[in-house]
């Protein structure tokens, strides 16, 4: 089975969080579901799709069966984490989500595609929630809004889930943040890294050691 793609026309998402997610506000600090029935904003940018279907494939590839990710928002990438999971035989997206409205949506939405049995979704702030992710990681989405002042949240959680992602592992971030950046960039840190063309610019880097 081919997972989650442009098929899903609709998620169940409440007519608030659609509204914020259109203003690119209403994301506090910490903490974002394929297939189905799934409610996803019409009309959906063929970019986000792409970004969504590359998460797909990617887990596909590595046969992730353990998957992280901040911020869930209402789910659209954890639909699609969990479709991954799902035909990769089994296993569980961890969310983390500081909005409790988005946390229920979420939930909604993976419960209505079926694929709720393949994700748990954490309420709170992701420097907390994804502190034990309960073994090795095969892929990491970094994906919460920048911060106006001091180090990015995107800088403090690769810092606390870098460690918990196996070697050969892949970390993504779309919002290019710059101390983030340096970080992944940096050799000693133990990545290879590349910009992709998507979503204005999103960096994809993979676990050497």
């Amino acid at each position: 089975m081919i997972g989650p793609t442009a098929r899903f026309k609709t998620y169940a998402s409440t007519p608030s969080s659609r509204a914020s997610k259109a203003r690119g506000s209403g994301r506090p600090a910490a903490g974002r579901a394929a297939p189905s029935t799934a409610v996803i904003p019409t009309p959906m940018p063929s970019r986000a799709f792409r970004f969504i279907e590359l998460i797909y494939l990617l887990c596909r590839g590595l046969r992730a069966t353990r998957v992280a990710e901040f911020a869930t928002s209402v789910g659209m990438s954890t639909l699609y984490f969990a479709a991954a999971i799902r035909d990769n035989g089994g296993g569980t997206v961890i969310g983390s989500e500081i909005v409790p409205a988005k946390v229920e949506t979420a939930k909604r939405n993976l419960a209505e595609a079926g694929l709720a049995d393949y994700a748990e979704i954490r309420e709170g702030d992701a420097r907390k929630t994804l502190r034990d992710l309960g073994g090795p990681v095969d892929f990491v989405l970094i994906d919460g809004w920048p911060g106006e002042s001091g180090p990015s949240l995107a800088r403090e959680v690769i810092g606390i889930v870098a460690p918990q992602l196996r070697v050969g592992g892949y970390v993504m971030n779309d919002n290019a943040e710059p101390d983030y950046l340096d970080f992944i960039r940096d050799p000693k840190n133990g990545f290879v890294s590349m910009t992709l063309p998507l979503k204005g610019g999103t960096e994809l880097s993979l676990k050497l050691r």
